[in-house]
């Protein structure tokens, strides 16, 4: 595993809250989500899914590889133990082995040969409804417990986009 140093800032913090705040496209705000999340946790895979409560499904709306998982995919997401802690309880879920990966998530062969092998789902929450969801990918026992702070932090400046669009 790599020695990670680069710690989430406020200046971090501040830059996306002011892009976010601007006359911006979408995608402008989601792509600078990723180059943050790139630089303070690290990933392989990073997309960003819009939750539709209605339909209890996830459609993807960012994706740092569209080729495997292009924008506008949905999947059916109710009734899962994924579901029960993300969308359900809003908590940040986290696959940190292949075996953990596999038992959370069907299409775990496609995930596997990104050479991607724990996962980590941070909930895009307001006012307790589950907006959508920043989901991060790396290779196996990536992640650590303040990984899953930054992330909570970088996903919240997300609301607004999601309430909007």
């Amino acid at each position: 595993m790599s020695d990670r140093t680069r710690v989430l800032t406020t200046l971090d913090l501040g830059e996306l809250a002011a892009l976010s705040a601007s006359v911006h496209e979408p995608r402008e705000l989601y792509t600078a989500v990723d180059g943050l999340v790139q630089k303070v946790i690290g990933h392989r895979l990073f997309t960003i899914m819009r939750v539709h409560e209605a339909a209890m499904e996830v459609e993807r709306i960012h994706s740092s590889n569209n080729v495997a998982y292009p924008m506008g995919g949905r999947k059916q997401k109710s009734g899962t133990p994924w579901s029960r802690v993300v969308l359900d309880k809003g908590e940040v879920f986290v696959a940190r082995t292949p075996d953990e990966v596999r038992a959370a998530f069907d299409d775990h062969a496609l995930i596997f040969s990104l050479g991607v092998g724990s996962i980590m789902n941070v909930p895009i929450a307001y006012r307790g409804r589950r907006l959508g969801i920043i989901n991060i990918a790396h290779e196996a026992g990536w992640f650590r417990d303040q990984d899953a702070a930054a992330g909570r932090l970088i996903a919240a400046l997300l609301v607004p986009a999601l309430l909007v669009d």
